[in-house]
């Protein structure tokens, strides 16, 4: 599925990093979501490592990278965590500079290192989420339906992790990636049996840390940066048929927390990359070139 990538993996000081890297010119690093791992790219990878340097990781906790632990407060899965292991990721790599394109999660952590690393990060695209403050303050009835996994995961140890395991993991992976009855037809089969493969319960413990995180620590560091506003250029794209487009208006959201926002809605559920390939490798590349 990436073709000429090179695959490797990096000890960052909190978790070591799967990743794939290829291509030639400006660095784009490549964040995915949940139930995901960096395999979510390999229909638009191809075709931006023609002009950019891209890398495409593994956030900790997900794919084959390393699954440290949470911790009392849950900051090992917080996205200032992960932000950290990307920003580490890159500098082995020879990138001070790069651009961020993340979706679901990836997206969360590409804001965290925009705030936290503005020297860094030059321009950032944000697919099909709206900022995680501004969800947990605006939640709607019919998001609260769409997305009630945000807080069944984010219960304690090891409630949400026992039930999932107990359900299947296969069958919970299927049914997840089938959001709002979109359907599997856009999942290749070898990109679907790696989501199934990386589904283990090391995994879900770890994706229920980063939930727990999301709605605790997260939050906090979240409100402590309200008053910042991302100066650098941001892209939103969202799916039509998404959790996102009901209840929330992304472009809005998103002028909250920064100044210079631009994007548009996709013919797709949640997962742009691969529902909607080609009009989001389009809009990707209009913006970052």
């Amino acid at each position: 599925m990436f073709d000429g990538f090179t695959h490797m993996q990096i000890d960052t000081s909190g978790a070591r990093i799967n990743l794939r890297y290829g291509g030639s010119g400006p660095p784009l690093l490549l964040l995915h979501g949940n139930p995901l791992t960096h395999v979510m790219w390999h229909k638009i990878a191809p075709g931006l490592a023609q002009n950019f340097t891209v890398v495409a990781a593994d956030l900790r906790g997900y794919g084959d990278s390393s699954k440290p632990e949470g911790g009392a407060d849950h900051a090992g899965y917080s996205f200032r965590a992960m932000a950290q292991d990307q920003v580490e990721v890159m500098q082995t790599l020879g990138f001070d500079h790069y651009d961020v394109c993340g979706h679901d999660r990836g997206a969360r952590v590409a804001h965290r290192m925009a705030l936290d690393h503005p020297r860094r990060v030059r321009r950032v695209a944000m697919l099909d989420i709206v900022p995680t403050h501004h969800v947990l303050h605006h939640i709607t009835a019919g998001w609260a339906v769409d997305s009630y996994h945000w807080f069944f995961m984010a219960q304690p140890y090891d409630y949400p992790e026992q039930m999932l395991i107990a359900y299947g993991l296969e069958r919970y992976i299927r049914r997840k990636l089938d959001k709002r009855g979109v359907g599997l037809s856009a999942f290749t089969p070898e990109a679907l049996g790696e989501y199934i493969r990386c589904c283990t319960p090391e995994n879900i413990h770890a994706v229920c840390e980063d939930y727990r995180a999301a709605v605790s620590i997260d939050l906090q560091h979240d409100e402590a940066d309200l008053h910042v506003k991302l100066a650098i250029p941001l892209l939103v794209l969202w799916g039509e048929r998404s959790h996102v487009n009901r209840g929330f208006k992304p472009i809005e959201a998103w002028r909250e927390r920064a100044t210079n926002v631009r994007g548009k809605m996709l013919p797709c559920g949640h997962y742009p990359a691969e529902q909607a390939p080609d009009e989001t490798y389009d809009e990707l590349r209009k913006f970052l070139s």
